[in-house]
């Protein structure tokens, strides 16, 4: 079997619905209703998100990160209009303000629900509430510029969020991969929106040097829990892409291809460090999200390697 097809078996036996549809409309022409249609199942009446949605998180209430996290598979399924129920319940959610900080004018990272329900350690609510870095405002609040309706009050929050974050970012950034991803998605959804009501220019030179920074550029160490060039690179047409990245991305796709676990998974560098025996399961899940990631990156870097007949 080849690499990709090793990998393909280890998802079907283990990818939940709504990753296997991701996998199915990225690598087998599947539809990307699929992955909405899985979606919905993860909703609550309240438009928010829970129920393990974040594999680390088996919190089932509606929890910030939860809403970002949908938005990344709507991301996955190409969109959606701002008229589908989906899209809707998300605004209301948003709108509700619920898990929002008021001092801080952010969505909190954790909630203290979190506290009830397994869940890996960094989502556990401490009794200060937590750093406030724009994770996951900044992508909350670029959703809203996107979707929202131009002129309503939450549209007008969403328009002064992105404004306050970027402001934030071009002059506080933190070298952290997440906090980074947050951004790049807000300054998407804002383009796609036509509203950039920041300085755009400034925005995406400083993503181009926390990116530059935060990459781990030593393959020894890609076994810790460190951005690799993937972290931040899809495709050679990716603004993170430069020529001198060329040799990196090879040597991570061979990296991948010598981690492949022989029922086709990959590590999953990080456990959620306690005793909460639903890791277990959260863990299969996890490989198989950090499997179609890695299947993307070959395909796209080395489709010799995709295609290599493994043992």
């Amino acid at each position: 079997m080849t690499v990709y097809e090793k990998s393909r078996a280890f998802i079907y036996r283990n990818a939940r619905p709504i990753d296997l549809a991701v996998f199915r409309h990225e690598f087998e022409n599947g539809p990307a209703d699929d992955i909405i249609t899985a979606l919905s199942a993860f909703q609550n009446p309240d438009g928010g998100f829970g129920h393990a949605i974040e594999p680390d998180n088996f919190n089932p209430l509606s929890v910030p990160m939860g809403a970002w996290k949908a938005t990344e598979y709507i991301r996955e399924a190409g969109g959606l209009p701002a008229s589908h129920p989906i899209i809707k319940g998300i605004l209301r959610y948003l709108e509700s303000g619920d898990g929002f900080d008021t001092e801080h004018d952010q969505w909190a990272n954790t909630v203290p629900s979190n506290n009830l329900a397994p869940c890996a350690i960094w989502w556990k609510c401490p009794e200060n509430g937590g750093e406030f870095k724009y994770n996951p405002t900044a992508a909350l609040a670029g959703f809203i510029v996107r979707y929202a309706e131009k002129g309503s009050a939450l549209y007008g929050k969403g328009f002064q969020l992105v404004r306050e974050a970027a402001d934030w970012y071009i002059k506080n950034a933190p070298i952290e991969q997440h906090v980074a991803h947050c951004f790049i998605t807000m300054d998407e959804d804002c383009k796609s929106a036509g509203e950039t009501p920041y300085d755009r220019e400034a925005l995406l030179k400083k993503l181009d040097e926390i990116v530059d920074k935060s990459v781990c550029r030593e393959p020894a160490r890609w076994w810790e829990y460190l951005p690799r060039p993937s972290a931040f690179i899809d495709s050679r047409r990716s603004r993170f892409y430069h020529p001198d990245s060329e040799a990196l991305c090879l040597a991570e796709c061979k990296f991948i291809s010598d981690t492949q676990n022989p029922d086709g998974s990959f590590y999953v560098p990080w456990t959620w460090c306690n005793d909460h025996t639903e890791w277990y399961v959260a863990e299969n899940w996890c490989k198989a999200i950090v499997t179609i990631d890695n299947l993307r990156f070959l395909r796209e870097f080395s489709p010799e390697i995709y295609q290599r007949q493994k043992q």
